[in-house]
């Protein structure tokens, strides 16, 4: 996500529905399907794999966070993380 985005969590990172994960580069929000697998099939492009290379996450304090959270998103704090959601996440 790179040239298009920022992540705000780890690969491997358990994930929850209308939780903010990153900012793409576009003013509207954007849902996405981190779960989804990519798609195999037995055709493969040559060296478009290996190109694919994630960026680390970018780390909030909790400060930012709530400087960063628009109208429409909570700040959820644990003892563990701080993870924004959707208010009204359909």
């Amino acid at each position: 996500m790179g040239d298009r985005g920022i992540f705000f969590i780890d690969i491997n990172q358990e994930i929850y529905k209308g939780q903010v994960v990153g900012e793409n580069n576009r003013q509207d929000d954007m849902s996405i399907n981190l779960i989804k697998g990519k798609k195999l099939t037995n055709v493969r492009k040559s060296g478009t794999d290996t190109a694919v290379n994630i960026a680390p996450k970018k780390e909030f304090s909790l400060e930012e966070c709530m400087e960063y959270i628009k109208d429409d998103e909570y700040l959820e704090v644990t003892p563990l993380s701080l993870r924004m959601r959707k208010i009204n996440f359909k």
